[in-house]
């Protein structure tokens, strides 16, 4: 086993006028489930390729433990890769699938076949071994995938989106059985996604990036908690935090005739124009003319809650506000309901900049 360290590491696309990645700095401990997340196009593949060696470094280097690997072949960087396809050999069992790349290496085959049957075990494949890869499911595919990778017993798991393909049930326990398993076999794991609820399930710490750039490294609830920037505190959040422009004036926000109550040392630091953010369970109905008012459009019930999504008509709100509310309430589409906030909820964020300037 063993940490991973990216050392400014560029990745420049022939013919392009950017870099995807300009120089990423980012250190992983051993054993940690790191996850990179971020929109499509922000550069989190082509960090994890840099990773196992499928796209060249153009600038600055990464160390696997205390090896330089920045100009190995993929093959010598003791990494095994997981990959969005499954990428199976579809004329070949589960079983010669999960030992081809040892029968490549020319492990022995009583060792091959241990390994094989050890790995089954632990991915509840063992009644699945003589079945061909159309025979299964898109979630024992996957487990297959996995499989080939566990029985290399790697130093790195790579796995660049690896449950896109599956159905959103299959998604969820999929990635429990991922997250158990990292946790089970301690390997090092970076992990793609741009599902954030992926990546909060389960990642030990996710870094978020835009444009090539890590905007902010941290666990799933310090990024929820307090995001470093604008970016971060839309990105992160199901649904996300409501992000509302206003002008400073005290203690207090104005957000068109409603005052936000506010920190006040997050106060201290801005100059004129700022963004306040929400999270929508951070928002409490109260009675016509003191709070927000939003008229509301969809209901989303989810039984023991319901989310209210509305549109505000007031100078410097989204076009939609979502707010958290008890479930079976006698709110109805149509209606206009007020609500406010305490300042210990609120998050402040400068304009300009994007930068947090909450505490």
């Amino acid at each position: 086993m063993a940490g991973i360290s990216f050392e400014k590491a560029q990745r420049w696309y022939p013919g392009a006028d950017k870099p995807a990645v300009p120089g990423i700095d980012l250190e992983i401990k051993d054993g940690e489930f790191m996850v990179l997340v971020g929109p499509s196009g922000c550069g989190k593949s082509t960090t994890l390729r840099m990773l196992a060696g499928l796209e060249d470094i153009n600038a600055g280097q990464i160390l696997i433990g205390d090896r330089d690997v920045t100009h190995l072949a993929p093959k010598d960087r003791d990494i095994a890769m997981v990959f969005q396809s499954y990428a199976l050999y579809p004329h070949m069992t589960v079983a010669d699938n999960m030992a081809f790349a040892l029968k490549m290496a020319k492990v022995p085959a009583d060792e091959c076949k241990r390994r094989v049957n050890e790995a089954a075990r632990v991915l509840g494949l063992t009644d699945y071994l003589d079945r061909k890869p159309k025979a299964l499911s898109g979630g024992q595919r996957q487990r297959v995938a996995m499989g080939r990778a566990i029985v290399r017993k790697p130093q790195v798991f790579c796995m660049d989106e690896p449950l896109s393909n599956l159905d959103a049930k299959m998604r969820v326990q999929t990635r429990t059985d991922i997250a158990k398993l990292q946790r089970d076999l301690g390997v090092t794991t970076v992990y793609v996604t741009h599902d954030q609820v992926e990546a909060m399930t389960m990642g030990d710490r996710v870094a978020v990036m835009k444009d090539g750039v890590i905007q902010q490294v941290d666990t799933p609830l310090a990024l929820y908690d307090r995001p470093a920037n604008l970016f971060v505190a839309g990105f992160i959040g199901s649904p996300q935090m409501n992000l509302l422009t206003g002008e400073k004036v005290d203690d207090s926000v104005r957000v068109g005739e409603y005052l936000v109550p506010v920190d006040p040392a997050a106060l201290s630091a801005a100059s004129g124009t700022v963004v306040v953010g929400v999270r929508p369970e951070n928002w409490r109905l109260v009675g016509p003319g003191e709070g927000l008012p939003v008229t509301v459009n969809v209901i989303e019930e989810l039984g023991a809650d319901a989310y209210v999504y509305g549109t505000c008509e007031a100078q410097g709100t989204p076009h939609d506000v979502i707010v958290r509310a008890p479930g079976r309430d006698s709110t109805a589409k149509g209606d206009v309901i007020h609500v406010t906030t305490d300042p210990a909820n609120v998050h402040v964020f400068d304009k300009e900049t994007g930068a947090r300037l909450s505490a």
